[in-house]
């Protein structure tokens, strides 16, 4: 079973005064990428955060975002009741030397610096348990959405090789009538230019069989079969990650086609290239996608 790169979760769950909600998507990336946005009360444990986050995911370009939701009990900020009696003071006697109303000191108090600041309240031992649990749960829902998506992947892939396959038959059909057609065109040349009986019909077939040998195409059919059983074989094998090997399974592929075009020298054999060639590239663009 395959699994594709890109998903998404959410979960939300209130641990005591405290909601957590984390909302995690994946895209596509060729390695493990994250960006990571935390509420100041968990930035102690970003980096567990990360490798909780890395080691259930693996690869792809992460995007998790963690929002706190506190009810009236809690406390996100503290004001500094020390700093605050000392502005005041002093704000009282500039406003009294000036002769002027002081009913508007408080607002303007606590929006001086350092009077409110924020709360260096963290979470305990049995909060930060909750909130792993949360975490999970949300990774769980996106593993989940990459399940699925990994299996329309799968069977967009398989249906690319069978594809390939089908056209590779045709190649090997038509594998016998092209060295019957090129050997019956050097002849006609032969003795359209220099006659039929000015040429050594022994020394030809030498010259013939050390040519088609040069543009034999069996051993690419024989690894490209391989390949693309190989590659469908590893589809089903068990494992998450399997995008890089079927990645390089496919420029295999990819190098076997395009060996076979260099050396058919017929028409209809390089229409199935072509066709091929066409189911590769889709292929690619879908292994991409891959975890």
């Amino acid at each position: 079973m395959l699994k594709s790169m890109t998903g998404f979760g959410r979960a939300e769950q209130a641990l005591g005064n405290k909601t957590f909600l984390v909302e995690i998507k994946s895209l596509n990336g060729k390695q493990f990428e994250i960006l990571l946005k935390l509420p100041s009360l968990l930035k102690p444990y970003e980096f567990e955060i990360r490798n909780i986050i890395s080691g259930k995911l693996l690869r792809g370009s992460i995007d998790c975002n963690i929002t706190l939701k506190q009810n009236g009990a809690a406390k996100p900020v503290v004001i500094n009741t020390e700093l605050a009696k000392s502005y005041y003071k002093q704000l009282g006697e500039l406003a009294e030397h000036l002769n002027l109303d002081t009913g508007s000191i408080l607002s303007s108090l606590l929006k001086l610096p350092e009077v409110v600041v924020p709360s260096t309240e963290v979470l305990d031992e049995n909060d930060w348990n909750g909130f792993k649990g949360i975490l999970e749960e949300a990774i769980h829902f996106l593993d989940k959405h990459r399940l699925n998506e990994g299996a329309v992947l799968e069977k967009d892939l398989q249906q690319r090789i069978n594809n390939i396959e089908q056209q590779q038959k045709t190649v090997i059909e038509l594998e016998p009538l092209r060295q019957q057609k090129i050997r019956e065109g050097l002849t006609r040349l032969l003795e359209e230019n220099v006659g039929k009986d000015n040429f050594d019909s022994n020394r030809l077939e030498q010259e013939l069989i050390y040519y088609i040998e040069k543009i034999d195409i069996s051993e690419e059919q024989v690894r490209l079969t391989n390949h693309c059983h190989y590659f469908k074989t590893l589809l089903n094998e068990p494992g998450d990650s399997k995008g890089k090997k079927l990645s390089f399974i496919l420029q295999e592929i990819g190098r076997e086609i395009n060996t076979t075009g260099a050396k058919a020298y017929d028409s209809a054999i390089q229409k199935c290239v072509v066709l091929m060639k066409d189911e590769l590239e889709k292929a690619k663009e879908q292994v991409l996608n891959v975890l």
